[in-house]
């Protein structure tokens, strides 16, 4: 079976192409990106107009599955990450039971076959059962699966646990994804320390609690060579430590989510105050923090951008802040607010956009993906820069509607997503033509 995407601006940072051409696939893979191609018997699609990516990869999603059902599944977040534009999803593993073995990584590749949407990459939990006691058997994870570790939605619990992470990791060329919280520090906070929070008798975690951490990490990185990943970072001192450890030859990456680099606490007031669909961890933190990430994504410090997709029941949500879990969703919602907030604003270039969703999360992870190069796999994420997108909580695919942007109105969004030479979704609004 063979397919040609004509004349879209194809944009690939990692072979710097940027021009107006065809993409053919054949049997799944990409055949040739040149001009004026053809196939007999090709299905052709007429791109005019558009952006044509290689497959955007989330590296930074909660998919729920098993244990939380209720909350999402693999089938409904790959559904979800389709809709965004993203044909590869890498899942964190707070699952019920904890993925720190082989029989959850198994499960989830399983669920993800059969839902053969996106493309799911399992991430194994560092410690066995998140509990930060014993190292989970992390060759076990790596040979069923498992592409990187963390115990995400809390830190590695101590800096010799970490130590032996990373160099556990290292004879496996894994990274350990970070989330940088210092317990202590956070306490029972629900919101960033400052104005909005003090205002509305919220207690508050600074930002201090992030960026310690992260020092102690980062240090460990260059002690033990090992690769280090800074997730959902929010804070600007956590920007400056990844610079440090940067220039330092550690070998350290980061993310930020869309939400970090959109919002800040002042959403915790009115006409908001109190919705907890503006609650997550990190925090939404001052405009400065928010000023640095954009700074960061447009000077390169910044590696990935990442989603972060943490959906909730409605009825969970639907507490007392402080009562509520943290989290949002965000697989079909980041790519508009990319193109929105970053692109038409100038803070970065479409091709800057592009290798912070591709190659880089990409080489990151380790995973084959990232390119349109002849015979890499045939995914592709179609973009429709100028089309006018209004989110709607209701009409998300994903199994829960926690958005703090439903109503936005934002410009720029997917047009298609292709996944393995399959077409998984086509926006019906994007005028993508379809020739025969």
């Amino acid at each position: 079976m063979s397919i040609v995407i004509k004349n879209g601006r194809v944009i690939d940072p990692s072979t710097n192409t940027d021009r107006v051409a065809d993409v053919l696939i054949v049997d799944g893979r990409i055949a040739g990106v040149a001009p004026n191609l053809s196939s007999p018997k090709a299905e052709v699609y007429d791109a005019t107009g558009m952006v044509v990516a290689p497959g955007f990869i989330d590296m930074h999603v909660h998919l729920r599955e098993p244990g939380q059902e209720h909350k999402e599944t693999v089938a409904t977040g790959t559904a979800a990450a389709v809709a965004g534009g993203f044909t590869a999803v890498a899942c964190m593993p707070n699952t019920i039971p904890v993925n720190d073995n082989a029989g959850v990584t198994r499960f989830i590749l399983t669920k993800a076959a059969e839902a053969s949407l996106a493309r799911v990459y399992p991430i194994g939990a560092v410690s066995r059962g998140q509990q930060g006691e014993q190292l989970a058997d992390i060759a076990e994870l790596k040979e069923a699966g498992c592409v990187a570790v963390t115990d995400d939605g809390r830190p590695v619990a101590t800096a010799l646990l970490m130590r032996r992470a990373l160099e556990y990791t290292s004879m496996y060329d894994m990274p350990v994804i970070e989330h940088c919280e210092e317990q202590t520090l956070k306490g029972d906070g629900v919101a960033h320390e400052g104005f909005h929070a003090s205002a509305l008798g919220l207690r508050g975690i600074p930002a201090e609690a992030e960026s310690i951490m992260a020092l102690r990490d980062i240090a460990l990185a260059e002690l033990t060579r090992g690769a280090l990943h800074i997730a959902h970072m929010s804070a600007r001192q956590t920007l400056d430590a990844v610079r440090w450890g940067k220039s330092r030859g550690a070998n350290v990456t980061c993310e930020v989510t869309p939400h970090h680099f959109v919002l800040t606490d002042a959403m915790l007031g009115a006409p908001t105050a109190y919705d907890t669909n503006v609650k997550m961890n990190p925090p939404l933190r001052e405009a400065a923090d928010r000023d640095a990430m954009l700074a960061g994504l447009a000077d390169g410090s910044v590696d990935v951008i990442a989603t972060d997709h943490a959906p909730h029941h409605y009825d969970e949500k639907r507490v007392e802040f402080d009562h509520a879990p943290f989290g949002i969703t965000g697989l079909e919602t980041a790519v508009s607010l990319c193109f929105d907030r970053l692109v038409h604003t100038g803070v970065v270039s479409l091709s800057r956009l592009i290798e912070l969703l591709t190659v880089n999360p990409a080489r990151v992870l380790r995973v084959n993906g990232g390119s349109l190069s002849e015979g890499a796999p045939a995914d592709i994420s179609i973009l429709a820069p100028d089309m006018t997108v209004t989110v709607s909580a209701a009409a998300m695919r994903s199994k829960s509607r926690n958005t703090p942007f439903d109503g936005w109105t934002l410009r720029g969004g997917v047009a298609a997503t292709v996944v393995g030479g399959r077409s998984v979704y086509v926006d019906k609004n994007a005028m993508l033509g379809h020739c025969g």
